[in-house]
């Protein structure tokens, strides 16, 4: 007898959404997040995605995860790329690259609830994921969380985007 848990049930439902939803989503990975890239690379091809891959193209040892995550962060800000993916062996590393670019939300994302309250409540446009750290399967449903979520514009959430806004400009 075949088990659906609440996680399948979640990655079935929201892979039909997402096929009819194309989107342009930008890939990032240094060589700690380098293999699981490259797994996520397929599934949101198969998922009929566009994707941009920033690399790395190969798995490098002594690469740096910053030549990887800033050009993705400045895809994202530019709007060149719907959402961005960025992965690096904690995802921490990735996360505090991306924040630097003027524009960019990006969050470490180690649970279903927020990867999509992340983009609902902050429009956050960039999920970061440890490739050490993540799971294949947990790493998909959690992208599917992320591409499947909008953000609600309401307006105590955009207040406080507009508080988060007014310090990218104090640097």
């Amino acid at each position: 007898m075949r088990c659906v848990t609440p996680t399948s049930f979640y990655l079935i439902s929201h892979i039909s959404y997402l096929k009819s939803h194309k989107m342009k989503i930008g890939i990032a990975a240094d060589h700690g997040g380098y293999k699981l890239k490259e797994i996520i690379h397929l599934f949101l091809v198969k998922l009929g995605h566009e994707v941009v891959d920033f690399g790395a193209y190969k798995l490098d040892n002594a690469d740096d995860y910053p030549d990887f995550v800033i050009p993705l962060a400045e895809a994202v800000a530019d709007q060149e790329v719907e959402r961005g993916i960025a992965i690096c062996g904690s995802g921490v590393g990735a996360s505090v690259a991306a924040n630097k670019v003027h524009g960019v939300r990006a969050a470490l994302i180690n649970d279903h609830f927020s990867a999509h309250q992340g983009v609902e409540d902050d429009n956050l446009n960039i999920i970061c994921l440890g490739g050490r750290v993540t799971g294949n399967m947990a790493a998909e449903e959690y992208i599917l969380a992320f591409l499947n979520a909008q953000f609600t514009g309401a307006a105590r959430h955009v207040r406080r985007l507009g508080k988060v806004s007014a310090l990218e400009g104090r640097e």
